[in-house]
């Protein structure tokens, strides 16, 4: 299948109620508005096809990225690959995907999550604490739990909203799995306020 063919039967598939949903919740317009079920069934169809989910990828659109991301070979990415897209992402959403579906199943993720925790990058940086989280409960060890408390602290407040979810995330899984941080955990999140 070429791009343009699967460019028109995402067209085909685009549902108004999901552009409407996608749009409240920071979508742009470079969409259809594809249901994800449908996305899933056309990934089946299409099987892995790495050069056409780069192609995909290439458009910006968000229905075509969220089948990129299905469509994707993790082993055929390097790491300069997988920063340079995660950079590219423009909505929560697929940053999420990618993240679940690609991101933490690459064998370099740890060095990674390491270098987008300080990045710039609002969609780097939304990945790193997005690794962290899971890390802190699934494989803690090695994490400096009091460090990364007191980066929340500072840092949460005035990080932007798509680095504040993952950031989140990070600080919910500590006061689970670290009862001796619960407390504090807890006081951080009452003071930031951000989640209610």
């Amino acid at each position: 299948m070429k791009k343009e063919q699967v460019l028109q039967e995402l067209e085909a598939l685009g549902n108004e109620k999901t552009r409407k949903h996608y749009k409240k919740n920071g979508a742009g317009d470079n969409m259809f508005g594809v249901k994800l079920g449908d996305l899933r069934s056309l990934a089946k169809k299409i099987k892995a096809n790495h050069e056409l989910a780069l192609d995909l990828w290439k458009t910006e659109n968000i229905d075509a990225r969220f089948l990129a991301i299905l469509i994707m070979n993790l082993k055929s990415l390097k790491d300069s690959d997988l920063d340079q897209l995660v950079k590219s992402i423009d909505f929560d959403r697929v940053a999420d995907w990618f993240s679940s579906y690609i991101i933490r199943k690459h064998p370099d993720k740890d060095r990674l999550r390491e270098k987008w925790m300080t990045s710039s990058n609002v969609m780097a940086a939304r990945a790193g604490w997005d690794l962290t989280s899971e890390r802190i409960a699934k494989k803690p060890e090695g994490l400096d739990i009091q460090a990364l408390l007191t980066r929340i602290e500072n840092e949460m407040a005035e990080a932007h909203s798509s680095v504040q979810w993952t950031m989140n995330m990070a600080l919910v899984n500590i006061g689970i799995y670290f009862e001796e941080y619960r407390e504090r955990s807890i006081k951080i999140a009452e003071g930031i306020g951000l989640y209610r």
